[in-house]
């Protein structure tokens, strides 16, 4: 066992590295040797220990299985051609898990655990980490937060455990996304918890998306909880409309997360010099710009795959067909992101963080 300045690093004696096809992975199937924990007691985060990645043993009562008290992060780390592994916008993901925990009435993280964390981790599994930005090469990061106390009582838990795990990823679409528009079913209300990134809020979307799935979409359009007829997210992602030359997103709010890969898109839009307006988009405008002809392109935005553009787009019977335009956004801002990502081009926002 070894301990860094805040962690106790205990390390695998056998590597499954060797057993792992890199070129044929299923998104977030395979995961590295290691994994970080934190246990939460005695109201106080204990010391924090990475250990050999391996099953948990919870109480049957465990409090995350009868209350749902579990929060979430999604991040990436990216290894550039030269070897060096880079983390981006971490504290950002950082600061959402806890603002998500808060909503939960799960205790905050501390800021040293987390990122020193993350960097010990990833130093530990680097080989895991592969270069290749054109394959969509990457180590997917999971942070995440259950309630572990035992008991049935309707009640906060008093124990928790914070644990991060990474998984060796590639292009999480392979073609554009084709979705319909919600006017049924809603994502999430006011006064809710839509902005936190609660497990509940994921499970809460599986069936209206098999729904739309049966009839050969991939992703739900969500509208509003009231009337549906504002856009809000697409699936498990932010969402974008070109409509003629301006490139347009609905504001965040209580109902949409406020998505770290949304920030990134306004703001290297912005440097690319594309006009952005964040405002709320209602169905009719979407529908009236599909039909005339102004809505050029649309796209999410999510870690998993940075940009997904989407070809198709379904509002009760009828269907839009979207076709590129030469000057793509999608595009354009995708490989820009990715450029820094993957330490290709100068990161002028300071975005990116080495892993040493």
């Amino acid at each position: 066992m070894e301990t860094s300045s805040l962690i106790k690093v205990t390390k695998t004696e056998n590597s499954k590295i060797n057993q792992v096809d890199f070129d044929n992975l299923v998104f977030g199937k395979t995961f590295t040797d290691h994994m970080f924990i934190c246990d939460y007691k005695d109201g106080s985060w204990q010391t924090p220990e990475i250990l050999p990645y391996q099953p948990l043993t919870l109480d049957p009562s465990a409090k995350v299985f009868h209350y749902g008290q579990a929060v979430f992060e999604g991040m990436k780390a990216y290894k550039d051609e030269q070897g060096k592994a880079w983390l981006f916008r971490p504290e950002e993901n950082f600061e959402r898990i806890n603002k998500s925990s808060k909503r939960l009435n799960i205790p905050e993280f501390i800021k040293e655990y987390f990122l020193e964390g993350l960097n010990e981790l990833l130093k530990l599994d680097s080989a895991w980490i592969k270069s290749g930005q054109d394959a969509g090469n990457a180590l997917y990061i999971r942070p995440f937060v259950i309630a572990t106390q035992a008991g049935v009582m309707a009640s906060p838990s008093t124990e928790y455990k914070f644990i991060i795990i990474c998984s060796p990823v590639q292009a999480y679409y392979t073609k554009d996304v084709k979705v319909k528009i919600a006017d049924y079913y809603s994502r999430a209300a006011n006064g809710g918890f839509g902005a936190a990134k609660a497990a509940g809020n994921y499970a809460g979307q599986f069936y209206p998306t098999k729904l739309v799935q049966e009839e050969g979409y991939d992703q739900v359009i969500w509208t509003d909880d009231t009337n549906h007829e504002h856009l809000e997210e697409a699936g498990t992602m932010n969402i974008f409309f070109r409509i003629n030359d301006t490139l347009v997103t609905c504001p965040i709010s209580e109902r949409i997360l406020d998505g770290i890969t949304r920030k990134s898109v306004i703001t290297m839009a912005e440097k690319l010099g594309i006009t952005v307006e964040v405002r709320k988009v209602t169905v009719t405008e979407l529908i009236e710009a599909a039909n005339n002809g102004s809505l050029k392109e649309s796209f999410g935005s999510g870690t998993a795959a940075v940009i997904s553009p989407i070809g198709t787009i379904a509002h009760k019977d009828n269907v839009w067909t979207l076709t590129k335009p030469e000057d793509c956004y999608s595009a354009a801002i995708k490989k820009a992101i990715l450029d820094v990502q993957y330490n290709v081009a100068e990161d002028t926002f300071g975005w990116r963080y080495e892993v040493k």
